[in-house]
């Protein structure tokens, strides 16, 4: 815990109420008054809000926060292209002066000053989903998506028998989730299935219409396109609309990443061969909790792997995947 508490975030929300009605828009959640015995607050920013698995990060985070007795805010820009408004979300985070912030980076680079001031604060930072290329956080909250990926493209291969042009929608190359992914397939095709070529890597920055506009621009570029690969949700639903659009469904093996409502009716109908799910309310949870270990002194782990599922027409309704979808 930092020292002194009380006075310096009694000081910081004085400050605050002077400076945020003059010149701040009013968007990030405000903590509750602070005391001495008041519970812990952590302030959690996403790299997102439009995707359902950012608002099963909340469900899981909220959840958890009430079983540990903590107070929590949770926030994420419009979208996961907008960067500078996330550092802003930081930045005020840090100037509340919580107990601790777990963060979602959408660049693994920009926000390592503002972490750098969080640190010289003595705000414990957990990063969650997406890292950041620095060792400031005390952990790292997060699905192993190297390997999550290289199970995409095994599956990917099969599904192809092991030849073909394939190609790829991710939502960034600035965060750690869109880099890790995108290079855990790709790394996987190279090594393992050498007549596979990959003939496109398109971001689309999450945006399912923007996505969607890549995958049919790919499809028009390679008529002999034999599969798809969406690095998240936004990116395999626009995969989706693109092949539909196209009437090319059931032509192009289509494999997603996470779930959500599109995703889920796509595999039931064999629209889509499958995907990975991430296990989001995992993941809010266990950022929460380990905010809490930190606040309490204790040494965390580097990683914390929240694990990952394939799954398709014929385990989609097993229990064990059932408990991590999202709708």
């Amino acid at each position: 815990m930092k020292l002194p508490r009380f006075f310096g975030r009694a000081a910081g929300v004085m400050a605050l109420a002077l400076v945020v009605s003059a010149c701040a828009p009013a968007a990030a959640p405000t903590p509750p008054p602070v005391g001495e015995d008041d519970p812990p607050y952590i302030a959690i920013i996403s790299k997102g809000w439009m995707h359902q698995f950012w608002q099963a990060v909340e469900q899981g985070a909220l959840a958890e926060a009430e079983r540990l007795g903590a107070e929590v805010s949770y926030e994420g820009p419009a979208t996961e292209a907008d960067i500078d408004d996330q550092l802003t979300m930081l930045r005020t985070a840090i100037d509340k002066n919580p107990d601790a912030i777990c963060f979602a980076a959408l660049d693994s680079m920009a926000a390592i000053p503002l972490l750098e001031r969080a640190q010289a604060a003595g705000i414990p930072i957990i990063a969650f989903d997406s890292g950041v290329d620095s060792d400031i956080p005390l952990t790292t909250v997060a699905t192993d998506n190297v390997a999550a990926a290289a199970v995409a493209a095994d599956k990917m291969a099969e599904l192809i028998n092991e030849e073909g042009q394939v190609a790829l929608v991710v939502h960034d190359m600035t965060s750690v989730t869109g880099i890790t992914r995108r290079d855990g397939f790709v790394n996987r095709m190279a090594e393992a299935y050498p007549n596979v070529e990959i003939v496109a890597i398109e971001y689309g920055g999450g945006d399912p219409l923007r996505s969607a506009d890549l995958a049919r621009a790919i499809m028009a570029a390679n008529p002999d396109l034999k599969g798809f690969f969406g690095a998240n949700e936004g990116s395999a639903k626009g995969i989706l609309t693109a092949l539909r659009e196209t009437g090319r469904e059931n032509q192009i093996v289509a494999i997603g990443y996470d779930s959500g409502a599109q995703q889920i009716t796509a595999i039931r109908d064999g629209v889509m061969a499958g995907a990975i799910t991430q296990n989001p309310i995992g993941i809010g949870a266990k950022c929460v909790s380990a905010a809490m270990d930190a606040i309490a002194g204790e040494t965390l782990p580097l990683f914390i792997d929240t694990g990952f599922f394939w799954y398709d027409r014929t385990n989609i309704d097993d229990p064990e995947i059932q408990a991590v979808l999202y709708q």
